[in-house]
């Protein structure tokens, strides 16, 4: 009894009849009742609007598990105020009336009885059949909007707007009271709104907070046929929720295109099809191919698509004229904008009568494509592309000319971009352009092909789903929940790669992971009602504070372009534009536009503002509807707390931000001038980017379209290490030549980083342990611990490497590699001790340091862990460290390493000692190498010889045992020995050839130091260092640098200057001989490594004192000397007479005062008192030396004069002789240089060069003979001078040789002058003997 009654209360509440105490009160005890009331009171919500029905049902069940009147009585009003809203809009229905002349009118009955019985009706109809404005109307009638909105969709903003106004003036009621419209940027409907038309765009965005679309009672989604994405997401997304909302009706209405598909998709839902107001099409087939005749001779040419235009427009004049007809509009199909500008400049070319020529594309201007409305006199041709099939219907066409070809939208998975291609239309296609015309009278269809080729032709258009990316709809799926993508009930399902693809892009942009999931940065995504990558930029710049500027690019990019280009003034609105182009970007450029555009907006009112956009080229509506974009996002992104920058962005920030989204869009510029682009496309830059003619290294590019060309559009210069940051889950990083580096204390590899194949990041050194620790640890050890190359201080590496290298001497010494343990014995030592996470010096050096504290011996080796066996022939006395010379001791070390510039034994000597080192002695090496280069010598020898000490060790053995080690030259007393052994005489000449063939090993390496021991050179030839390092040698010797030691140094008051001293030279004490040098017309102290060049260099620096302190004679002398004028003019060829004039004074204050000095003074006093002593026949021994040189001058002279004129060919070797003989005797600063007792002999040997030239005619056979004698006499002398000059050498025996070569030459050529001692070729070869080597 207490149900039926709380039953009755509730039910009498919900009918508005009871107050809400006593239905509360009656509630409360129909809580604890029983279960079918409850059940009544739910199915009575069903009288609430459907909006809240979930809602309501959800707190009732709350309020049966806790009971709360307050709650309850809150409910119950919610209940009432829902109901009384849906009595209130079923009140509101207007009357409703029909245009029975409409085709949809007689078909009214059976729509309705189709709505009561089944939820899905699929209505046909061709266009004029009503069934667009008709429909909502029926759904009225029959009870429906009153518990929710019919929803009614549209594939067009500008059809939404109008369908909705004719509506409204047909129910009777205002647009936006109970028939509304939604679009993009507007929305004209309320809560009392029965009828909402929007767009199907709109209707999808609905489904994110509204999942089953509660709000609605009926769904007409109009124009199905068309499949685009949204259509094909909707109708997918229905078929879920139908099952769900058993209340929900929805009306498909398409054309007759594939009806029974959509049927099918909604469980065979039923079709009612209404026919359209039309007139009957006669179509014509007009082929472009030739014509043959019979015998297949060409009767007809191939014509182009404009040609074959003109013959059907004569084709259509003629048919009009023999039907007696006016002339009617024509339409023409055409597949783009550019065939279109080709097609209407030849039919103006044609000056075809009363015709005006109208292209119809949708980047026209709207006031453009309005003029196909307006009325007008003729025939008009309207030139579309497939814009006017569906989207737009021109008016009185009576005739259709369909080319058969239309750019299609396809995009490429394998090249990710969308392409254009321009393809032959589908039956489908070609029939909607046929029905453009028979509108308003009978129609032509004419087609440029042939039936065969229509019949041909695949029946319907690819669904856009089919050719476009996926990453929008994934995402909104994802977003939804509405599970697996390839479960979604699509009519027609896209393939795996479509939704791979799809993924693909969505990871790009961070939106999915790995497992594709949504990620946090996905779901924002979803929220953002534009581009997924329009979408990233926004987030993107939020972060990197550019959202100011990226929201003005992204909201350009989802409209159309507000900059125009008219075919006819495309250069004006160029210049127009070019006040706000970029030169390294595009996205820049449109910022600019925008803030121009805004800076107006601000100054001028509307009619001056559409007049500055008019002057400018830009689009006002296009702008507003920019405006109204920007604004959508805007608020869309306050919404998601998104801040925005107060100050501008710079490029970076700005194209950073746009970069995140376009990561599959960049592209680096190639030697040909295109792009490189991801997965190794090749793309140019569209001719209108303002970045044409700049051509930057690396670019991004919002769109990639393939028409002719692959072409970027809307393009900015991008710099590439802003893309491993944004891309960082996108790049594949490759390593290469991984190595240990000792400065870093790391194992470092080169790091090559490419995204989508292009290479962003070239080599880039890494640290490569994080990467692969099991080769980093391996590399460490190997190149760090185990061969040295590493900067630590732990205790146990020093100790390890000071073993090793003992052991490497010992090694060196015995030239075998069988002591030390190999690489793969050390390496095994560290790997067994060291952690497996330890691969770099800093966790090693932090490793030993804790660990050695409790194990001081830790990694330390021990001999028995690196030797390989025992090495007891390696003694001091056989491999000595040092060379003992003298007094002096030079360091030894050993190298092993054949062909290497150390190997075998090294001395290290400071340069300075490079003259006086011994050579015999280095011939010696050290005791343990000198039986490998005996045996090595002998081998040496020519066979003839080598034969007679076989077998050769054994000899060696036996003469070693004999010679005492070091002692002489080691060829000579290995040679004395095996003469006594065997009989058998080696020449010196074949041991000098033998040593030169000895391996390098096998002779002693020079390393020469500098005085501090810095290493100056190498190498194994003694003579050739020497001269090498001369001056280097004279450089360490050079007296201490100090404020005294550079003053110069005077005559009477000089310090005395020791014999020879001791010097620190690279550690060594090495005896020095100090001695004055003469430097210009000073002199100062110097020091010499021999005392024959110290003795040489004194005497030249006393010569000079003299003259200092001998001034005054000196200066008399100069001006009285006797003969000077004649001296002067005689020797203006060698100089000046001054420089003549100093040295006469220097050579006879040395023949005077220093010639006959058992020892030359060697301090200030003793040179002083000497000069005293001498002084006296100073101006005798001038005088006497003025004439001696006048005379040698007149001689030389006179021989000077004799070159002069023609010389005959013949005596060419001899005067050649003589020329170079004469250089060596008369030459700048001879008389100084020319040693006094030969300067004397030079009038005699100038007077026998007289005579040689007197009897050459006669004898010039003879002479050449001479020549070519004396020339290698004269070579072997200069060769040797030479070698002493490098060691410091100043040999008395090489002087005499070379003065008693000028001797021979008067033996031979001037016997009658007589010599100065007997000479002879046996006395000259007797004298070079002595000559040191």
């Amino acid at each position: 009894m207490v149900a039926r009654n709380s039953y009755r209360l509730v039910h009498n509440r919900l009918n508005l009849r009871q107050s809400p105490p006593a239905f509360t009160k009656t509630f409360a005890h129909l809580m604890t009742d029983e279960s079918p009331a409850i059940n009544q009171l739910l199915k009575n919500l069903d009288h609430a609007m459907i909006a809240d029905r979930h809602k309501l049902r959800r707190q009732l069940h709350e309020l049966r598990k806790k009971p709360d009147d307050a709650k309850l009585a809150a409910w119950a009003e919610r209940v009432q105020a829902s109901c009384a809203q849906v009595t209130a809009r079923a009140a509101s229905v207007p009357l409703i009336r029909y245009d029975e002349n409409l085709p949809i009118a007689a078909k009214r009955d059976e729509i309705k009885a189709a709505l009561l019985k089944h939820q899905v009706l699929i209505l046909a109809g061709e266009t004029g059949s009503g069934k667009t404005t008709q429909l909502p109307k029926i759904c009225l009638e029959i009870g429906r909007g009153q518990h929710g909105l019919i929803g009614h969709t549209q594939p067009r903003r500008i059809a939404a707007r109008s369908v909705a106004s004719r509506v409204a003036e047909e129910l009777g009621t205002p647009l936006g009271a109970l028939v509304g419209y939604q679009v993009r940027f507007e929305d004209q409907s309320d809560s009392n709104t029965l009828i909402k038309l929007m767009t199907d765009g709109i209707l999808l965005a609905e489904t994110q907070h509204d999942r089953y679309l509660e709000r609605y009672d009926t769904i007409i989604v109009d124009e199905a046929h068309e499949r685009s994405l949204n259509i094909d997401f909707l109708l997918g997304y229905l078929k879920i929720l139908l099952p769900r909302r058993p209340d929900l009706k929805v009306i498909i209405t398409s054309a007759t295109i594939d009806l029974e598909r959509f049927s099918k998709h909604f469980n065979d839902a039923p079709i009612v099809e209404v026919s359209g107001r039309t007139f009957p099409v006669e179509t014509w087939y007009r082929p472009l191919t030739s014509e043959q005749d019979e015998e297949g001779n060409s009767v007809e040419e191939d014509l182009s698509v404009d040609q074959a235009i003109i013959a059907t427009l004569d084709e259509i004049a003629a048919h009009e004229r023999s039907e007696r007809k006016s002339p009617g509009d024509v339409l023409v199909f055409l597949p783009g904008e550019r065939e279109i500008r080709d097609a209407a400049e030849m039919l103006r070319k044609a000056q075809l009568k009363h015709t005006e020529i109208l292209p119809l594309y949708a980047r026209l201007s709207p006031a453009e494509q309005q003029r196909i409305f307006q009325s007008h006199p003729g025939r008009r041709v309207v030139l579309a592309t497939n814009v006017a099939e569906t989207s737009l219907t021109v008016p009185g066409i009576r005739y259709v000319i369909d080319s058969g070809t239309a750019r299609i939208s396809r995009y490429s998975y394998r090249a990710k971009v969308q392409r254009l291609p321009i393809e032959a239309i589908s039956q489908a296609s070609a029939n909607q352009r046929k029905g453009r015309c028979g509108r308003v009278e009978p129609g032509i269809c004419v087609r440029l092909y042939a039936e065969e080729d229509f019949n041909g032709r695949p029946e319907f258009t690819d669904p856009e789903i089919l050719r476009t990316n996926l990453a929008a709809v994934i995402l909104q799926m994802l977003h939804l929940r509405l599970g697996e993508i390839t479960a979604f009930p699509f009519i027609e399902p896209p393939d795996g790669k479509a939704i791979t693809d799809g993924f693909n892009l969505l990871q790009e942009l961070s939106a999915v992971n790995r497992e594709n999931q949504l990620t946090p940065l996905g779901r924002q995504l979803a929220r953002l009602p534009v581009d997924p990558r329009m979408g990233r930029m926004l987030l993107e710049a939020a972060k990197l504070g550019s959202l100011q500027e990226v929201l003005i690019v992204a909201s350009a990019m989802s409209v159309q372009d507000p900059r125009e280009r008219p075919p006819e003034r495309q250069q004006a609105a160029d210049q127009a534009h070019a006040q706000w182009k970029d030169v390294d970007s595009d996205f820049a450029a449109l910022i600019n536009v925008w803030r121009g555009f805004e800076e107006q907006r601000q100054a001028l009112t509307a009619s001056p503002l559409r007049n500055w956009c008019r002057k400018n080229f830009l689009n006002y509506l296009r702008l507003r509807e920019w405006r109204d974009s920007h604004r959508q996002l805007s608020l869309i992104c306050r919404d998601m707390q998104l801040s925005v920058n107060k100050e501008p962005a710079d490029y970076p920030k700005l194209h950073k931000a746009v970069l995140s989204g376009l990561l599959s869009q960049i592209g680096q510029k190639t030697e040909d001038g295109d792009y490189l682009g991801a997965r190794q496309r090749r793309f140019w830059i569209h001719p209108s980017s303002g970045l044409g003619k700049k051509r930057p290294q690396w670019l991004m590019t919002a769109e990639l379209v393939e028409t002719t060309k692959l072409y970027a559009r809307m393009v900015a210069k991008i710099e590439p290490d802003w893309i491993e940051p944004l891309a960082g889950h996108l790049i594949k990083k490759n390593y290469f030549e991984p190595h240990w580096e000792k400065k870093r204390g790391q194992v470092v590899a080169y790091e090559q980083i490419t995204l989508y194949g292009l290479i962003v990041v070239g080599r880039r050194a890494v640290h490569y342990g994080p990467i692969d620790p099991v080769l980093s640890r391996e590399l460490f050890i190997r190149e760090g611990l185990v061969r040295g190359e590493i900067q630590s201080r732990a205790k146990c590496l020093s100790a390890n490497a000071k073993l090793l290298e003992q052991l490497d001497e010992l090694e060196a010494k015995a030239r075998r590699r069988d002591i030390l343990a190999d690489e793969e014995t050390l390496y095994a030592f560290y790997d067994a001790r060291l952690p497996a996470e330890i691969h770099q010096t800093a966790t090693f050096d932090s490793w030993y340091r804790v660990n050695s504290q409790k194990d001081p011996q830790l990694l330390i080796m021990r001999e028995e862990d690196v030797l390989a066996r025992e090495a007891t022939e390696i003694t001091a006395k056989h491999y000595p460290n040092t060379l003992h010379l003298g007094d002096l001791t030079l360091e030894l070390s050993y190298h092993f390493e054949p062909n290497h510039p150390r190997d075998g034994v090294t001395v290290k000597v400071p340069a300075p000692l490079l003259p006086v080192l011994p050579p015999e002695r280095l011939e010696w090496l050290v005791p343990g190498m000198i039986e490998a280069k005996c045996i090595a010598l002998v081998r040496s020898l020519p066979k003839a010889l080598r034969k007679n000490f076989v077998p050769v060790p054994d000899f060696v053995k036996a003469a070693l045992q004999r010679m005492t080690f070091a002692e002489g030259s080691l060829p000579q007393a290995l040679g004395r020995e095996l003469l006594r052994m065997t009989g058998a005489r080696v020449t010196d000449e074949a041991w000098a050839e033998a040593a030169q063939q000895v391996e390098n090993h096998l002779k002693m390496n020079l390393e020469i130091v500098d005085g501090d021991g810095k290493f100056l050179g190498e190498g194994r030839d003694l003579a050739e260092l020497t001269a090498r390092f001369a001056q280097a040698s004279q450089a360490a010797l050079a007296v201490p640098q100090t404020a005294k030691s550079q003053q110069p140094v005077e005559a009477k008051v000089f310090a005395p200057v020791a014999e020879k001293t001791q010097q620190k030279i690279a550690g060594l004490s090495m005896t020095v001989y100090p001695a004055l040098v003469e430097e210009g017309n000073t002199v100062k102290e110097g020091r010499f490594s021999t005392p024959a060049e110290a003795e040489y260099q004194h005497r030249r620096a006393l010569q000079r004192l003299l003259m200092q302190q001998l001034a005054e004679p000196a200066k008399f002398l100069r001006s009285k000397l006797p003969g000077q004028t004649e001296l002067g003019l005689l020797y203006r060829e060698l100089g000046r007479v001054e420089s003549l004039v100093e040295d006469i004074l220097l050579a006879s204050l040395d023949s005077c005062i220093l010639e006959g000095e058992a020892t030359l003074p060697r301090d200030g006093a003793g040179l002083a008192s000497l000069a005293e002593r001498k002084r006296g026949a100073l101006t005798e021994h001038a005088e006497k030396l003025a004439k001696l040189t006048l005379d040698i001058l007149k001689l030389w002279h006179g021989l000077q004069k004799r070159f002069k004129g023609k010389i005959d060919l013949a005596q060419a070797v001899a005067l050649n002789d003589i020329k170079q003989q004469l250089s060596h005797l008369v030459y700048p600063g001879f008389v100084r240089e020319t040693p006094a007792q030969w300067l004397k002999e030079l009038p005699r040997y100038l007077k026998a060069i007289e005579m040689r030239l007197e009897k050459l005619p006669g004898q010039v056979q003879k002479d050449r003979v001479w020549s070519a004698e004396l020339a290698g006499l004269w070579a072997q002398y200069q060769a040797r001078a030479a070698k002493h000059a490098q060691e410091g050498k100043r040999d008395p025996q090489l002087e005499l040789y070379r003065w008693w070569l000028e001797e021979y030459r008067v033996s031979l050529f001037g016997q009658q002058l007589g010599t100065k001692v007997p000479i002879s070729d046996k006395r000259l070869s007797k004298q070079w003997s002595l000559v040191d080597a």
